[in-house]
C-alpha cells in the first residue's frame, strides 16, 4: 500500500473484493417467464463473456443460448405474445440508435425488425389480443420526432400508423391496440395530454400541465372508458388518477402527500390496478386489489429485502419475483400463487454471496436554507471513523438514488471509503416542490446541498474533511466538475464520468430527438437563446483556473447525450493551465460503460487514483484484455 492510511486500513478492512466480481458481467440476470408459462429466458455471458439471451423449458434443465451478439452484449429484451418469439434491443457502440431484433426460440433465427441506418426505435406497446403485432416509435422521417409504426411479427412488415406533428414525446394505445392518447411538450416547458375517440378523429387537448407540473397518460382501462394518468396538478406529489373520458371527471386512485408514485402493478388480462408503489427511503406498496394481498404478505415474509414482480404469466398463476438487498446480489424466485410456494431460481452474482459487504443506511439532514435532504450512507466495514469519504452523485439530475446493492458503492466501501449518496433538490420522487427547488440551480443550490452533505459527514465525525472526493456520472460528472471549480477547497480529488463541462455546448449538441425537450431544459436549467451569460456562469469549463485538486475523466466516444467534446474541451483547458488531469476515452462506448472490459479498465484506474489522493487500498490494475480505453 502506498500510504500510512492505507496500511492502517488493511488490517481492519474485510478482504479486498476483486473488481471482476464487482464490475464484471453477472452470472445470470433479468429472467422473464414466457406469457404461456412454458419457458424461462434470462441473460448470461457466452464463452467469450458477451451477454446473450438464454432459454430453458420450465421444469427442465435444457438451458441453451439463443443469440450470438458479437461484442457489446444484450441488456434489454422481452417476450412477445407471439408463440416462441423474443425481441431484444441493441445499438452500435453506445450511439443509442436502438434496433429491435426478433428471435425465434426454436430456430434461433434473428431478424432486424427496424433495419434503418441512424434511426432509433422505441417500443410503445404489445398486447396479448394482438400477438402478431408490435407498436414502435421510429424517427425515420424526421430525426427529431418519433412517428408510430405497426410491425408485423410474422413477416416483419413495417406499416406507418400515426403521424407525429412535431411535439409529441409519448404515445399510449388502448385495449384495441389503437393509439388514442399522447403526451406533448409545450412552448412554456410544460406538457399537454392529447386524446382522440378514434384514429379517424382529430386530437383534442384534455389537460395542460405547466412547466412546474408533471403529468402524462399511463394506460387505458379494458373497456376504453377510463384513461389512467400520473400527474401532480392540484397536489404536491405525482398521483395515479382515473380520468372518465365521457365526463372528464378525475378520481384519485393512489396518492401520498410527499412522495410520487413510483410504479404500479396491473393484471395482465383485465388491466385492473392491483398495487401502487411509493419509493420513500425504501419501496413501499399500497395494495388496491384484495386478491393479491395474501400474495404480497407471503412474499414479504419469504425473503429479506425489497421485492418486485418482474414477470408473470397471462393466466397469472405464476410470478417471477426479484428480491433486492443492500449487501448481496439480486435473488430471483418463481412463485406459485395457487400452492403459495416459492422456489429459488438463481442470484445474478453468486460470488457476492457470503462476502462482507457494507449496509446502506437511509439518512437525512437540513440544508443551509432549511430544506430536508434525503440520501444514503454506506460506511466501510471495520474502519473507524472519521474515514476518507467519496460523495457519489447520481445522474439525471431528474432522477434519484435508491436503497440497495450498487457495485460502485460497495467497491468504494470495500476500499475503505465512506460513501454518501444524496438526493439533492431537483431529484425526482419527493414531490414537485422539491423538484422545482432545483430549477435554475445547477452549480448553485443543487451544489450547496452536496456541500451541506459533506459538512454533515464531517460534523458527525464520519468523514475526514481533508480526504473527501467527489465522483459521479452524467449530471454527477457535472457535479464533480462543479465541485472542483466552484468549491475547490472542499474536495481532495474528483472522478467525472461522461459529465458536461459547458451548459451552452451541452444544449447545442443534444441528440436531435431531444429537440422537443429543449423547452424543459430552458425552464429548469437556463435559456440557451436568451441567457448565455447565466449558463456560462454555471459552466465549470469557464472556471478551470479555480481548480486546485486532481481530476480523472472517463468518456465514451459515441455518447449522444454528453458529447465527447464536453470532456475534451475541459481536458485541454486544464492541460493548457497546467492543472492535474487524467483522461480516458473509450472508443466503443456511449453514455456510460456497457462492456465489462471497459468497466474493469476504468475502475482500475479510478481505484488507484482515489488511493493516491485519499489513502484507501486498491487492487493493482493488472492486465485487462479487450478494453478500448485510450489513456491521455
Amino acid at each position: 500500500m502506498t500510504t500510512t492510511t492505507a496500511e492502517k486500513m488493511t488490517t481492519k478492512l474485510p478482504p479486498l473484493i476483486p473488481r471482476e466480481i464487482l464490475f464484471g458481467n453477472p452470472e445470470r440476470t433479468s429472467p422473464k417467464l414466457s406469457p404461456d408459462g412454458k419457458y424461462l429466458a434470462y441473460i448470461a455471458p457466452d464463452e467469450k463473456n458477451v451477454l446473450q439471451i438464454w432459454v430453458r423449458t420450465i421444469g427442465q434443465e435444457d438451458d441453451r443460448q439463443l443469440t450470438a451478439d458479437k461484442k457489446r452484449g444484450i441488456r434489454m429484451y422481452f417476450w412477445t405474445y407471439n408463440e416462441d418469439q423474443l425481441i431484444y434491443l441493441q445499438d452500435a457502440d453506445g450511439d443509442e440508435n436502438y434496433h429491435l431484433y426478433q428471435v425465434n426460440i426454436q430456430s434461433n433465427m434473428v431478424r432486424d425488425l427496424t433495419p434503418f441506418q441512424g434511426v432509433k426505435a422505441e417500443v410503445i406497446d404489445l398486447d396479448h389480443n394482438f400477438p402478431d403485432q408490435i407498436l414502435v416509435g421510429l424517427n425515420l422521417k424526421n430525426p427529431q420526432t418519433f412517428d408510430v409504426y405497426r410491425i408485423n411479427l410474422n413477416n416483419g412488415a413495417v406499416e406507418f400508423d400515426t403521424h407525429n406533428p412535431g411535439n409529441i414525446v409519448g404515445w399510449t394505445a388502448d385495449a384495441k391496440f389503437q393509439i388514442l392518447a399522447a403526451a406533448t411538450i409545450t412552448e412554456d416547458g410544460g406538457s399537454d395530454l392529447l386524446y382522440r375517440e378514434t384514429t379517424e378523429k382529430s386530437w383534442e387537448t384534455i389537460r395542460h400541465w405547466g412547466p412546474d407540473e408533471d403529468g402524462g397518460p399511463s394506460f387505458f382501462s379494458n373497456d376504453g372508458k377510463t384513461l389512467y394518468i400520473s400527474a401532480n396538478h392540484d397536489a404536491n406529489a405525482i398521483r395515479l388518477l382515473a380520468l372518465d373520458l365521457a365526463t372528464r371527471e378525475e378520481k384519485v386512485i393512489a396518492e401520498d402527500s410527499q412522495y410520487d408514485i413510483s410504479g404500479s402493478l396491473t393484471h395482465p388480462i383485465t388491466r385492473a390496478i392491483e398495487a401502487v408503489g411509493f419509493y420513500k427511503d425504501k419501496l413501499e406498496w399500497q395494495i388496491l386489489d384484495d386478491s393479491i394481498a395474501a400474495d404480497f404478505e407471503f412474499l414479504k415474509q419469504a425473503h429479506k429485502g425489497e421485492f418486485r414482480i418482474v414477470s408473470r404469466t397471462l393466466e397469472d398463476n405464476n410470478w417471477l419475483v426479484a428480491y433486492f438487498t443492500d449487501d448481496g446480489p439480486v435473488y430471483y424466485h418463481t412463485y406459485d400463487r395457487t400452492a403459495k410456494t416459492i422456489t429459488f431460481l438463481f442470484s445474478n452474482q453468486p460470488q457476492l454471496e457470503g462476502l462482507q459487504l457494507a449496509p446502506m443506511e437511509p439518512i437525512s439532514y437540513a440544508a443551509r436554507d432549511g430544506l430536508t435532504i434525503h440520501g444514503y450512507l454506506t460506511k466501510p466495514v471495520g474502519v473507524p471513523t472519521p474515514a476518507p469519504a467519496v460523495l457519489l452523485v447520481h445522474g439525471g439530475p431528474w432522477a434519484r438514488d435508491t436503497w440497495g446493492y450498487r457495485s460502485q458503492t460497495q467497491w468504494l466501501a470495500n476500499r475503505g471509503y465512506v460513501v454518501l449518496q444524496i438526493n439533492f433538490r431537483g431529484s425526482t420522487g419527493y414531490g414537485k416542490d422539491f423538484l422545482n427547488a432545483g430549477n435554475r440551480e445547477w452549480g448553485a443550490k443543487m451544489h450547496d446541498d452536496l456541500i451541506d452533505g459533506v459538512n454533515w459527514l464531517v460534523e458527525k465525525g464520519i468523514a475526514d474533511k481533508d480526504k473527501v472526493a467527489i465522483m459521479g456520472g452524467s449530471y454527477g460528472g457535472y457535479a464533480t466538475l462543479a465541485g472542483l471549480t466552484f468549491t475547490p477547497e472542499v474536495f481532495a480529488a474528483g472522478v467525472d464520468i461522461v459529465g458536461p463541462s459547458n451548459l451552452i455546448t451541452l444544449m447545442q449538441t443534444i441528440p436531435p430527438y431531444w429537440e422537443p425537450l429543449k423547452k424543459v431544459f430552458f425552464h429548469r436549467v437556463g435559456n440557451l437563446e436568451t441567457e448565455a451569460e447565466f449558463l456560462k456562469s454555471r459552466s465549470p469549463l469557464f472556471f478551470v483556473d479555480k481548480i486546485e485538486k486532481p481530476l480523472l475523466i472517463g468518456q465514451g466516444a459515441n455518447d449522444p447525450r454528453v458529447k465527447e467534446s464536453e470532456s475534451t474541451q475541459i481536458v485541454k483547458a486544464m492541460e493548457d493551465a497546467g492543472k492535474p488531469i487524467e483522461y480516458v476515452l473509450y472508443t466503443d462506448e456511449g453514455h456510460g460503460f456497457a462492456r465489462p472490459e471497459n468497466r474493469l479498465h476504468f475502475y482500475a484506474i479510478a481505484e488507484e487514483f482515489l488511493a493516491k489522493y485519499l489513502g484507501g487500498i486498491f487492487e493493482p490494475v493488472g492486465n485487462i484484455e479487450g478494453h478500448s480505453g485510450v489513456v491521455r
